[in-house]
């Protein structure tokens, strides 16, 4: 796992064989605290399936209650699978894009 701080998030990039191995470290890494705003990205090599990813549904959830953004770049997963609560994108540039929304939106109050 590497852990990056960029400006306005920390970006979080797996590097494990497996995602129970990644989720394993993440958890162990106390990353799922709602101190910022978080990029979690899952490397293809991973094989995550839409299970996998419901195991970050309560941490998306808290983050959202705390003001703070939490989005994971995932490719091949079916984005209608996925609960609402978790923002799923294929691409670092929409995780990006869907913070600075998150932003104006808390800006203007929703």
């Amino acid at each position: 796992m590497k852990i990056s701080q960029k400006d306005t998030y920390t970006l979080i990039e797996a590097s494990e064989n497996s995602f129970q191995d990644f989720f394993t470290e993440f958890k162990s890494q106390n990353l799922e605290s709602t101190e910022n705003h978080k990029v979690v990205e899952l490397s293809e090599n991973l094989n995550t399936t839409v299970n996998d990813l419901s195991l970050f549904l309560n941490i998306a959830e808290n983050h959202r209650e705390n003001g703070i953004s939490f989005v994971i770049i995932c490719n091949g997963i079916d984005i209608d699978e996925i609960p609402d609560e978790i923002n799923v994108v294929p691409t670092l540039h929409e995780a990006e894009d869907v913070l600075e929304m998150e932003a104006i939106e808390r800006d203007l109050g929703f």
